[in-house]
């Protein structure tokens, strides 16, 4: 299985920025780690091991990239104004770096995301706000409101970023459309302390006509047990 390393300085960020690759060809999938994870966590989680059949045969391509969890939405010292405008850096560093970085050599244009905990949330969201880039999206066990990370502060970009405010006003018709182009992949456990932000989610692509596919596992499921047959189960498809 092809693995290799980059870092680079990133102009958004104004620091080094690294991730892993896995696989030679294939769909690409910018995979976010956990809370405050790292680039390399879903190698050390196994995640890496699950998938290894559909890397080695060139069916997907997994770009593991970093967080900066610890500078945005869980940096308590700062203020929240200030730590959702380092997450809209972190998503100018995905939509300019990352992705240009990996289309120069590979070709492939069915774009995924994924993530497992608080990784579901920069996927989903990412894949949400742009589905002119992104195809396929898998949130496993993800929380889609981030208003808690923030003491009360609420501006237009918490609005943008915040899965749970802005599926409650899809009225733009060609948005919509392309949201309807997606695969849309929510899966959690019944159980799950974050389940009730995945039935909203759900409900509002509903009511403005996004089909997608919301999928609930017995008992807790937030764990990486779960996580290696979650992936597995949806990354070809949403049975």
């Amino acid at each position: 299985m092809h693995r290799s390393y980059h870092r680079w300085f990133s102009p958004a960020l104004g620091r080094d920025m690294e991730l892993l690759l896995f696989g030679h060809a294939g769909a690409p999938v910018v995979v976010f780690p956990t809370s405050q994870g790292r680039f390399f966590e879903y190698e050390d989680r196994g995640m890496v091991g699950a998938l290894s059949e559909h890397l080695e045969q060139g069916w997907i391509q997994l770009i593991c990239v970093d967080s900066v969890d610890s500078e945005s939405f869980y940096c308590r010292w700062a203020h929240p104004g200030g730590r959702i405008w380092r997450h809209v850096q972190y998503e100018n560093y995905l939509l300019g770096e990352v992705i240009p970085a990996v289309r120069g050599q590979n070709s492939n244009s069915f774009w995924m995301t994924t993530g497992c905990s608080f990784g579901a949330y920069h996927a989903v969201n990412l894949a949400l706000k742009h589905p002119h880039v992104i195809r396929r999206t898998i949130g496993l066990s993800g929380v889609y409101d981030i208003r808690r990370f923030l003491d009360g502060f609420y501006n237009d970009h918490v609005y943008f970023n915040n899965p749970l405010d802005y599926t409650a006003n899809l009225h733009d018709r060609g948005l919509i459309d392309r949201l309807k182009q997606q695969d849309i992949i929510l899966a959690t456990g019944e159980d799950d302390p974050n389940r009730w932000s995945n039935d909203r989610l759900s409900a509002q692509l509903w009511r403005a006509d996004v089909g997608h596919a919301y999928r609930l596992w017995d008992g807790w499921a937030h764990d990486w047990p779960w996580w290696q047959q979650m992936i597995r189960h949806y990354i070809g498809g949403h049975d």
